[in-house]
């Protein structure tokens, strides 16, 4: 069964980063794409980015271009996103998922989700 546990989240300053992780145990990164969601209150999810299983990098949000960066260690089964020049727009509860091979074009082609972890961008 696969699982994916997210860590990495926390309180930061505006114009500050932080790197989200995604273990994921159950399978290897070699048979799926893993993508990073989040979901601010009162708010739809929303895809951030995605690394599918041959590694090929895709960006859901424009907001995000330039300032995270998806990345994975196949040694380790995990998937990072890095996050630079955070905004308190970026407040939200970040999740991690899994879809077979290839990214998704919506969240609801995802299979398997992680918990999520709190990004609380504030002074």
């Amino acid at each position: 069964q696969l699982q994916l546990v997210e860590s990495g989240g926390g309180l930061v300053q505006p114009g500050g980063s932080l790197r989200l992780s995604c273990v994921v145990s159950g399978s290897t990164l070699d048979y799926y794409a893993i993508g990073w969601f989040r979901q601010a209150p009162g708010k739809e999810r929303e895809g951030v980015a995605c690394i599918s299983s041959n590694g090929g990098r895709t960006n859901y949000v424009d907001s995000g271009e330039g300032r995270f960066t998806i990345s994975r260690d196949r040694a380790k089964n995990t998937v990072y996103l890095q996050m630079n020049s955070l905004e308190p727009e970026d407040t939200a509860v970040y999740y991690c998922a899994a879809a077979l091979w290839s990214c998704g074009s919506s969240w609801r082609e995802y299979d398997a989700w992680g918990q999520g972890t709190q990004v609380t961008v504030s002074s």
